[in-house]
């Protein structure tokens, strides 16, 4: 049985756990929300790569045999770090699935949410330089779509309106395919595609990121040996949050 370690600066990553196991259900899981500091989509470079070695010293602490940095920002921000300084652990990152938006969109338009961490870091900018001559890209930070989530306000009119606000930029430049650039914003999933319409596809990146785990692990998805799996939640600051939103799964 491998131990799975997961963080992300509040509850998003969470979306990025519900792939996995649905890969990997007989493993043990500890996940760590660091809330305390959330979102990260504001802070700076060294203030990530900071947070990211103390809690990747936490879960390896916890027994963790990989590491999956289920955070756009905290990717961007820090994975070369930990790589560098952790030579032997396996880690995982999130990229905004800007490639097979690019392959699939019918009107030469695709539309990428995500922090402004996300977008203004380069290894996100070297994905999209890759595009860019085939496709426009158009881009918009998801302004609140973090507290929402974290604040467990997933429907309703607030939801709808914060996302309209962000999206509609990128309906209007044309977009007919959705990046989910942050692992908090598949939880707003269905007010997106409600806002969005039925002529738009919402891409998230979990299910790739699931898939990059299991090839590292090396693993099936059977019960090889006998242990105590399911998963354990952690968090920085206030727990309420990630237990709520834990429910929802």
């Amino acid at each position: 049985m491998a131990t799975i370690g997961i963080f992300d600066s509040g509850s998003g990553g969470l979306s990025v756990y519900r792939e996995i196991v649905k890969l990997l259900p007989y493993e043990r899981y500890v996940y760590y929300a660091d809330n305390a500091h959330c979102p990260y989509g504001e802070k700076t470079v060294s203030f990530i790569q900071d947070r990211a070695r103390t809690i990747t010293d936490l879960l390896l602490g916890k027994g963790a045999d990989i590491i999956v940095v289920a955070c756009n920002t905290a990717t961007a921000a820090a994975i070369a770090t930990l790589r560098e300084g952790y030579p032997d652990v396996p880690f995982v990152g999130m990229e905004p699935a800007v490639k097979p938006a690019a392959l699939d969109t019918k009107t030469g338009v695709i539309g990428v949410l995500a922090t402004a961490g996300t977008l203004k870091a380069s290894k996100y900018l070297k994905t999209k330089g890759r595009f860019e001559d085939d496709v426009h890209i158009v881009e918009h930070v998801g302004e609140g779509f973090v507290e929402l989530v974290e604040n467990g306000i997933l429907d309703g009119p607030e939801a709808y309106a914060t996302v309209k606000a962000s999206l509609q930029p990128l309906l209007d430049a044309g977009a007919d395919r959705i990046v989910l650039g942050c692992t908090h914003y598949p939880f707003l999933r269905p007010v997106v595609e409600a806002v969005a319409g039925p002529g738009v596809q919402v891409i998230d990146p979990a299910p790739a990121v699931a898939r990059q785990t299991v090839r590292l692990l090396e693993k099936d998805c059977v019960p090889l040996d006998e242990g105590p799996f399911g998963i354990e939640l952690l968090s920085s600051g206030d727990p309420e949050s990630l237990h709520r939103i834990f429910a929802l799964l």
